[in-house]
């Protein structure tokens, strides 16, 4: 039987696709070794590892409101470049001060915090590009080769880190400032696109306009509030597992990242089966089922120390990954297929703005609760409760989106006797204004 070709997606997107992926593998590295400098050479706190984590998250509450506004009046591919070249810039001073001798808790913050922001920014834009240049119905299907991508970045960029960090020490981190300089150059070789999406209306009204519409819409309304549940619970896990992997269990940097290599296998296999799933199962159901199994197989973490503690981290992450796949899939197909294209940005602005801004407390939460446990249980137990909780409040987020499916078929129902020429309403109201 001969195999079909995959479908091509357009040079446009590919140039994209590509400077995406050596980004990503790029953003690993940094993500892996900030933490293991705090904790190897600068002998950080978990409640400092903490801080550090919340600032990764700092630029949605503070910046995300105004992103989607500004974006949509801003030359997009422009506004993706100077993200990338100001994410470089943030990346080398760390590896710079480190050498200097003034690598401290605070410059870590306020680089990471940089990064934070120009993340905001680069994430509602590039939600904005990929509809702007890939045709609606291959919009799964471009989600999921990006996701396949970021998978991809988490089986190959753990390892990469360890290694790097291992020849190279804090340096390594220049690899990942060179992979925001590739991006930048794919995106300049694009052609332009989306130069101003919307002109006209306040920055309040637009604001206001953005989370309207996520809260008015019943199937975003959902979303929004999964994402929410989601994010109170897992970067409180997320936060934790390198303070469990080193300080508690005594895991070597070369083990977490192959472990933590060997664990992305299942995020990549997720993002491979999505599409599939999605057509069988509904993309909302999928997201429902998914936000539940995400949650509930991190408490595998809790087999450790009884089980290798290396084999334990990289089964539990890999089950942990294969999850995360599907809803990320799933989910911004369903957000952009309720909006309409003048009002994406501002709608993809809010939803991260609601659903990210509660990460920073969550992660300043997780490393606060190891270090006041600490003292009653030790380590190894304070890490194991902590990722326990968080996992277990991130599992209600399934209750929220139950229904999803259920009206996105209704509204199918409704639009598919419209083009008929029935005389039925539509079920549900398409969230534009």
């Amino acid at each position: 039987m001969r195999l079909s070709r995959p479908v091509s997606l357009g040079a446009e997107f590919n140039r994209f696709w590509i400077g995406q992926s050596v980004s990503t593998v790029g953003d690993r590295i940094t993500v892996f070794v900030v933490p293991t400098v705090m904790i190897f050479a600068l002998d950080a706190s978990a409640f400092q590892v903490g801080v550090v984590a919340m600032a990764q998250y700092l630029g949605i509450p503070l910046l995300g409101p105004l992103a989607g506004v500004l974006v949509d009046r801003w030359d997009n591919r422009r506004t993706l470049l100077v993200c990338d070249l100001a994410r470089l810039a943030a990346v080398a001073v760390i590896p710079l001060a480190y050498w200097q001798g003034w690598l401290s808790t605070p410059l870590l913050f306020a680089c990471v915090a940089v990064i934070s922001g120009a993340t905001i920014f680069f994430t509602v834009g590039y939600l904005v590009a990929v509809p702007a240049v890939v045709p609606k119905d291959h919009l799964v299907r471009a989600y999921s080769r990006m996701e396949g991508s970021r998978s991809v970045s988490e089986v190959s960029g753990p390892s990469l880190a360890a290694g790097l960090y291992g020849a190279l020490g804090v340096a390594a981190l220049l690899v990942d400032a060179a992979s925001y300089l590739v991006s930048a150059l794919c995106i300049r070789s694009m052609r332009p696109w989306g130069e101003r999406t919307v002109a006209e209306g306040s920055v309040g009204e637009r604001l206001t306009a953005g989370f309207r519409l996520n809260w008015s819409d019943p199937v975003l309304r959902r979303v929004v509030v999964a994402a929410v549940t989601l994010n109170c619970g897992g970067p409180v896990f997320v936060t934790v597992l390198p303070i469990l992997a080193y300080q508690g269990l005594g895991v070597s940097v070369g083990v977490f990242g192959a472990a933590m290599s060997v664990a992305a296998v299942g995020a990549l296999a997720g993002a491979a089966l999505a599409p599939k799933a999605g057509e069988r199962l509904g993309t909302g159901r999928m997201l429902a089922w998914a936000l539940l199994l995400h949650c509930l197989v991190g408490l595998g973490v809790l087999a450790a120390p009884a089980l290798p503690a290396g084999a334990v981290i990289a089964v539990t992450m890999g089950c942990y990954g294969f999850f995360m796949s599907f809803i990320n899939v799933s989910s911004a197909p369903i957000r952009q297929s309720r909006m309409s294209a003048r009002n994406q940005g501002v709608m993809h602005a809010a939803f991260r703005t609601a659903t990210w801004g509660v990460i920073p407390l969550a992660a300043l939460a997780g490393g606060v609760a190891v270090s006041l446990l600490t003292g009653p249980l030790g380590i190894l137990d304070a890490a194991r409760v902590t990722m326990a909780g968080g996992t277990l409040l991130a599992a209600c987020s399934f209750l929220p989106a139950l229904r999803i499916q259920r009206l996105l078929d209704a509204a199918e129902r409704g639009r598919t006797a419209e083009a008929d020429g029935g005389n039925a309403e539509p079920a549900l109201a398409e969230g534009t204004s």
